[in-house]
């Protein structure tokens, strides 16, 4: 987490199979799978399926009252 003054109160990520190379696609996306209430600057995805070349994750920070606007997508392979 940021410094302990900092007003963030927690983190959410979320993640989508893309299917494709490159940049993330617009047509055809995928739904955003949320994991909600991180309270780390880590996190390990667990269970997963890897039959998928890239994946999307997107983080978005969050304190008691309102969320933050979501990082720009990073594109990952899950070879």
């Amino acid at each position: 987490m940021p410094e302990e003054d900092s007003r963030i109160d927690h983190f959410v990520l979320e993640y989508r199979k893309t299917n494709f190379d490159g940049l993330p696609r617009v047509k055809d996306e995928q739904r955003w799978d949320l994991i909600d209430y991180i309270k780390a600057t880590e996190y390990t995805l667990s269970g997963l399926k890897f039959d998928t070349k890239y994946m999307n994750i997107r983080v978005q920070a969050c304190n008691k009252a309102v969320a933050g606007e979501y990082s720009d997508p990073v594109t990952l392979e899950t070879k």
